[in-house]
């Protein structure tokens, strides 16, 4: 099974770095330089489940790709979804699979219309990841966990034998009978720690010390309550997993777009909390508080752009 992975970054370099290891067929597709910089230092991994540096990964550019793959691991940002779309369109055919990494829903509507609905799988994963200066990916927390399934439910021939050509590297990989139930529950969480890490320019840890845990519960409340309006309110488990994470007094995580926020760069506000916003639907006199957090960092984006001229 060949796998594209589109994206080196944290995620995509994550995971394929992964797969590489354990010895799959996988290439990457990325921009010049990163293609440059992975032939030269080699694709980098640090992690609690081992490390691992892998000399000259697989790269391709949009300009040289050709031939379908058989699976497409999609790792990109949503603001960059557009521009990944068109540079992965040719490794797209008949039996080609898309497995989505981003966050939300609202990508999904974009992969359906490029390559129609039978193409694109549901995908999540859930890693604590970032990429340093130079290029290498530091895993820093235990969860390293990629899902994927048909978004109509169920199992498929596809995802079994995804899931199979999958077992055996370093990370966890589920395929789920009910892959939109997750992505709904994903959606929940990170959006309320998006929110609250973005209007706090805190960590999680901080707001609790502050006094302000129940002001984090009550966002988590508001996206649960998109959720449950949608047919997806967050079951038992999950839901007191978001709830612990989200007080946990001495957690230290933050949102990465409280990172896009403080960077000044483009952020996925629109994707993960103006798309909650949208389905929930108009409320008259609208104060809640993820209207506030949405409003802050489109706020914060549009100070930026004002003063880069």
């Amino acid at each position: 099974m060949r796998f594209l992975v589109v994206g080196a970054g944290a995620v995509g370099g994550y995971f394929g770095g992964r797969l590489l290891e354990a010895g799959r067929d996988v290439t990457f597709l990325v921009r010049p330089a990163r293609a440059e910089a992975l032939a030269a230092t080699g694709l980098v991994i640090t992690s609690p489940a081992g490390d691992v540096a892998i000399p000259a990964p697989p790269t391709v550019v949009a300009a040289e790709l050709r031939a379908p793959f058989d699976v497409v691991l999609l790792s990109c940002k949503a603001y960059d979804l557009d521009d990944a779309m068109t540079a992965f369109a040719p490794a797209v055919g008949p039996t080609t699979a898309i497995i989505p990494l981003l966050n939300g829903l609202r990508h999904l509507d974009a992969l359906d219309g490029r390559f129609g609905p039978a193409r694109v799988l549901g995908g999540s994963c859930f890693i604590s990841a970032k990429r340093d200066d130079a290029g290498r990916i530091a895993h820093v927390s235990d969860p390293h966990r990629l899902v994927f399934g048909e978004r109509g439910g169920g199992r498929s021939a596809r995802v079994d034998a995804i899931l199979a050509a999958m077992t055996g590297a370093k990370f966890e990989a589920d395929a789920s009978d009910d892959i939109v139930q997750e992505l709904w529950e994903k959606w929940t969480f990170l959006a309320a720690l998006a929110a609250v890490t973005c209007l706090t320019r805190a960590a999680v840890g901080d707001v609790v010390a502050a006094g302000g845990a129940d002001l984090t519960l009550a966002l988590l409340d508001e996206c649960r309550a998109v959720a449950a309006a949608a047919g997806h309110a967050p079951r038992p488990g999950p839901w007191e997993a978001a709830v612990k994470r989200l007080t946990h007094p001495k957690s230290t995580v933050t949102a990465s777009m409280l990172g896009d926020v403080e960077r000044r760069g483009p952020t996925e506000a629109d994707h993960v909390l103006g798309d909650l916003l949208r389905r929930r639907g108009p409320v008259e006199g609208d104060r809640s508080l993820l209207r506030l957090a949405y409003t802050a960092v489109k706020a914060a984006a549009a100070r930026a752009a004002r003063e880069a001229g």
